[in-house]
């Protein structure tokens, strides 16, 4: 039984949004989840009203983090926090993953600070899974690092990979790298140095650079970026359901099951949160707005990251490089 905490102070819709989400998942998955509802205790047993207690524990936390404090100063400033309380069940081994929707930069700071990083990580990216023509793609990072090196583009490749395989079973996934043209010289040089990195890397299958046009048309299973570019190609793609939809009504269309299932296919909730990856444990990350349909998907996320035993074979991979780099050396 995967035991899943959930941040129920954090995102817009708190705590009644991650309540309902965690219920809806107990109630999916009544055999393989239990929940940590991580908050006040009053004002989550208010929420659960008549709703089964069995599989849910409240675990106390009564402080908030908004999205709008410094990160590391309010992890600091709020150990009784939501976010951190969260984190240090995961940490201490009663809680096997954390939801959270709360602030993006708190749950990044906190998990760092909490569970630490895994060895040979300099920076852990957050992982986004886009629709595209060939179905998921996951990018990364979609704003966790702004300005990052190319050997830790190269790090986010290898950690999105192992994701990918063991939590979504895609035997081997096709790298790409996101830049202004699939010539290995196009970009600055920071991209220049990654496609080198990338392209001698025999545990990776990059299949080169990708441009931006291409995405749609699923060129690859992962493509990296730097969190800057990425969170800007992420926050365009959650807007163009609603985009969408809206030219539909204005020319007279109406809403039906086959254009509901269409645009259900650009709604990030039905792929529920994304996972920070590199921190030695595991956490998903959900967006503000994350509706209860978003928070179980998300838990469906962390269970299968779990169950997959993820977090050990990135440590298993990074620990391998880390040999063979000092192999060479010698």
């Amino acid at each position: 039984m995967i035991r899943v905490a959930v941040d129920v102070l954090g995102g817009d819709g708190a705590p009644a949004a991650p309540i309902a989400g965690a219920l809806d998942a107990l109630e999916t998955w009544p055999d393989e989840v239990e929940i940590r509802l991580v908050g006040p205790p009053a004002e989550i047993e208010s929420h659960l009203g008549d709703a089964p207690g069995r599989g849910v524990t409240i675990v106390a936390a009564e402080e908030r983090i908004d999205p709008g404090e410094a990160p590391a100063l309010s992890v600091r400033r709020k150990p009784h926090s939501s976010i951190v309380r969260g984190l240090e069940i995961v940490h201490e081994g009663s809680a096997d993953a954390l939801i959270s929707a709360g602030s993006t930069g708190a749950v990044m700071a906190a998990s760092v600070l909490t569970l630490g990083v895994l060895p040979g990580v300099d920076r852990p990216p957050v992982g986004a899974l886009f629709p595209t023509a060939t179905g998921r793609m996951l990018v990364l990072d979609v704003g966790a690092n702004v300005d990052s090196r190319p050997h830790q583009l190269h790090q986010f490749a290898l950690l999105g990979s192992i994701y990918l395989r063991d939590s979504l079973s895609v035997e081997r996934p096709r790298v790409g790298l996101l830049n202004v043209g699939e010539e290995e010289e196009k970009g600055d040089d920071v991209a220049v140095a990654a496609h080198r990195l990338l392209s001698r890397d025999p545990d990776l299958e990059f299949v080169g650079n990708v441009e931006g046009h291409q995405i749609i048309h699923g060129p690859c299973d992962v493509l990296v970026c730097d969190g800057f570019v990425g969170n800007v190609l992420l926050k365009f793609y959650e807007s163009m359901s609603g985009f969408i939809l809206g030219l539909l009504k204005e020319s007279g269309v109406r809403e039906h099951a086959e254009l509901d299932r269409m645009l259900r296919f650009l709604d990030y909730t039905e792929y529920g949160g994304a996972p920070l990856l590199g921190v030695d444990g595991v956490v998903i990350i959900c967006h503000g707005s994350s509706p209860p349909r978003a928070i179980r998907n998300a838990i469906r996320a962390a269970i299968d990251s779990v169950t997959s035993g993820m977090v050990s074979d990135m440590r298993r991979a990074l620990a391998a490089r880390r040999l063979t780099a000092e192999g060479a050396e010698t």
